[in-house]
Formats: C-alpha cells, sequence, structure tokens
C-alpha cells in the first residue's frame, strides 16, 4: 500500500442520498478525483471510490460508490479520508506539507529554549494549530500563523517559532 495522507475528515450527511460533508485541508479540490482512502480510527486504510463531488457552501460534498442513503453516510461520519502521498504536487516556495514536519522539534527563536515537538495538527473553526509535545508531557497549543512560525528547516527538522507573551507558560506552569 502507498504512503497515504490525509487530506480530510468526513463530517456529517448531506441530504438523503448519502452524500456526505467533508473538512477539507488540501488547497486542491482536484485532490479529490482518483483513488482515495478511508481510515476509521487507527484502524487500516481501506480503497474507496468517489462517485461525485461539488462545492456546497464552500465546503466539499462527495459522494462515496455504495453508499446510497443517509444512514450510510452517517456511519462514515469521523473517518479519515486519505490520498496517496505521491500525488501531491510539490510543495512551492517556503511552504511544507504538515504530514512532513510532524515529529520535527520546536525551538522559541528569542530564548533558544526547546519547547517540545510537533506531535500533530488541530483545525479549531478552520485555525490550523499546532499541538507541541514537551519534555515533561504538557501539550502546548500554538495558532499556526506567520506571526508566530518563524522559520522551518527541514534539513535540521528544527521549527522556530516566536509564541505570544506568556502562552507557553500557560500550558508549562503546574504541568507533571
Amino acid at each position: 500500500m502507498p504512503q497515504l495522507v490525509e487530506i480530510g475528515v468526513l463530517g456529517r450527511p448531506h441530504g438523503i442520498r448519502g452524500e456526505i460533508r467533508v473538512q477539507y485541508y488540501a488547497g486542491s479540490f482536484d485532490l479529490l478525483n482518483g483513488a482515495v482512502f478511508l481510515r476509521a480510527g487507527s484502524g487500516p486504510a481501506r480503497p474507496a471510490s468517489i462517485a461525485g463531488r461539488r462545492m456546497h457552501q464552500g465546503q466539499p460534498v462527495i459522494a462515496l460508490e455504495g453508499v446510497t442513503d443517509r444512514t450510510a453516510a452517517e456511519s462514515l461520519r469521523g473517518q479519515a479520508l486519505l490520498i496517496a502521498e505521491d500525488r501531491l504536487p510539490p510543495a512551492e516556495g517556503n511552504e511544507h506539507y504538515l504530514h512532513a514536519i510532524i515529529g520535527f522539534s520546536v525551538k522559541e527563536k528569542k530564548s533558544g529554549a526547546m519547547l517540545g515537538v510537533l506531535d500533530h495538527v488541530l483545525f479549531y473553526g478552520g485555525q490550523e494549530t499546532w499541538a507541541i509535545l514537551a519534555e515533561n508531557g504538557s501539550e502546548i497549543l500554538l495558532p499556526a500563523i506567520p506571526d508566530f512560525v518563524d522559520a522551518i528547516d527541514e534539513a535540521s527538522r528544527l521549527i522556530l517559532v516566536s509564541p505570544p507573551e506568556g502562552l507557553v507558560e500557560l500550558y508549562t506552569t503546574g504541568a507533571r
């Protein structure tokens, strides 16, 4: 099986004919053409076929082969939507794919303090938020915006950040 990359999560059903809303992370709607895979939790990925796709109020809605009613669509809610990594276009300029920087060390630019390791990425209300796992076991949540992310060095697997004053202490004071 190819190396897979998550491009979204299946959301609530749309209508009664089995269509499903997708919380979509990818920049290109074209990635929904071709082979896709679904994964429930940490289970194995399984192939799926998109029978139709469209945009509805700025959000992708897909129809999967074999999913013909609302009940079947509801049973897929929360599953990851994945594609083969080799289908991704090359990252441009100083852009980076999130799956490629998971596990990078995160260091505060101003103080030089090591904050931890980028563990996973969350999307709250459309805002990309990085979950940084500190050595003491605490989790630091950092909005991934240009004001806070200074540099990503793939060669050294290092991310330099400038979090707002007090943010790191909010998460690490009194931690285990």
